[in-house]
């Protein structure tokens, strides 16, 4: 008896199934893997083509990001540019008011004010083969144009016209202690400004047919010695306070205190407070805002006491840490050392012009002007900071465009074939 077959049986006339085998077969129908080869490599090229087509796409994508921002940002410093322009210009004519209403008023204090600075002009010039000598020379033959110049342009003065005094004795006295060498120093904003001055050849010595040392030959006097030059943005300026609404921002320092608690008898104050400075100065003379009662003349003077008397001043040693003078000539140069004796110095602050009939926000005007112009001056630095990157960044954009538009038509054409 036949066994029962439990398999399925496929008919006699079914199709064949079409089984993907990863070899080809040619019109004769033997094996050709050359054409897979082909195939796969094909379709991993495609695949190549479109990943490093999307990465070009996105990387001049992410540029063109970047140049509209730079774009953008030089678009909003412009408008910020014009904004302090037309502030600085109402507010000098608002100035101009002012300076008009207060002229018949203190025209014979202004003439004093006038012939002191002329009279500590004179003296600087009497040290003719000094810097400050040819430095004010260079300045008087180029009038206002002497800022432009490279040698003078981050040169803010010398020591002696940085500041005035309303008593010529308390100058006078003043300009003793810091000595001729320093009335005589020239003041720099930054070390680059330092540099300009005096330059070396490549064995150390000075090249005297540059910086003031040329000038100085070339005038027919010769600069000979050394000159002190105080670079603004090396200074340790003070860090604390200042006398709340007073417009010549004058130090907020302790009083001194003797031992058992009192104010030392006949203490005048601080020296570094009672120097006027020039309203220009006050504010932003160096490149971060500082100006140079905080830097310069709190650098040269510190917690320099002033007294009536010298009998005054030996009382109040114990709280003497930092020099101090008296009116009658006593003079401590710092804890311990006495300078005995007289000196006659030529060189003194000028005497300072009060402006008494100004109104009360002159002074907080002249600041402003002066806050917006070193605001000015720092927009147009970024300015021209972000149209460097501005510059860099389109060349990079061009740059990258050009390599994906290449790509493309490289694509195209092997799409094609």
């Amino acid at each position: 008896m036949p066994m029962n077959d439990d398999r399925v049986k496929l008919p006699i006339n079914a199709n064949p199934v079409d089984v993907h085998d990863p070899l080809r077969f040619n019109q004769g129908g033997q094996a050709d893997p050359y054409s897979f080869a082909r195939d796969t490599m094909q379709n991993g090229a495609a695949e190549a083509a479109v990943y490093n087509s999307k990465k070009l796409e996105d990387a001049v994508h992410e540029m063109g990001l970047q140049l509209k921002h730079h774009e953008e940002h030089i678009i909003f410093l412009k408008a910020q540019k014009n904004r302090l322009d037309n502030s600085i210009l109402d507010m000098h004519v608002a100035l101009g008011k002012y300076q008009t209403a207060s002229e018949s008023g203190s025209e014979n204090e202004e003439l004093s004010h006038v012939q002191s600075e002329e009279e500590t002009l004179g003296n600087i010039f009497l040290h003719e083969k000094s810097a400050a000598g040819i430095w004010y020379e260079l300045k008087r033959h180029h009038g206002t144009q002497a800022s432009h110049l490279p040698l003078m342009k981050d040169v803010v003065g010398i020591v002696a016209m940085l500041g005035s005094v309303d008593d010529d004795n308390l100058s006078r006295l003043l300009s003793d202690y810091l000595g001729l060498e320093t009335m005589l120093a020239i003041v720099c904003k930054t070390c680059d400004g330092m540099k300009a001055l005096e330059t070396y050849d490549e064995k150390g010595h000075i090249n005297k047919s540059l910086g003031l040392h040329g000038l100085g030959a070339s005038i027919g006097k010769p600069l000979d010695g050394r000159f002190l030059v105080i670079c603004l943005e090396k200074l340790r300026p003070y860090a604390k306070d200042f006398i709340a609404d007073d417009p010549q921002r004058r130090l907020d320092i302790l009083n001194p205190r003797l031992p058992n608690g009192d104010s030392p008898p006949g203490f005048l104050g601080f020296a570094v407070n009672m120097v006027n400075i020039d309203s220009v100065n006050l504010y932003c003379a160096t490149s971060i805002g500082y100006g140079l009662r905080e830097t310069l003349f709190y650098n040269l003077f510190s917690h320099l006491h002033v007294y009536k008397t010298r009998e005054d001043m030996l009382r109040a040693l114990p709280c003497i840490r930092h020099g101090a003078i008296s009116l009658d000539g006593g003079m401590i140069k710092h804890s311990g050392v006495f300078s005995l004796g007289k000196r006659e110095i030529n060189v003194k602050f000028p005497k300072s012009s009060r402006r008494s009939n100004l109104p009360q926000n002159y002074s907080e005007t002249e600041r402003e002007i002066k806050e917006m112009k070193w605001k000015k001056e720092r927009t147009v630095e970024d300015m021209q900071r972000e149209q460097v990157l501005l510059e860099r960044a389109r060349f990079n954009f061009d740059l990258k465009k050009q390599e994906y538009m290449k790509f493309l038509a490289q694509s195209s054409t092997h799409a094609t074939q």
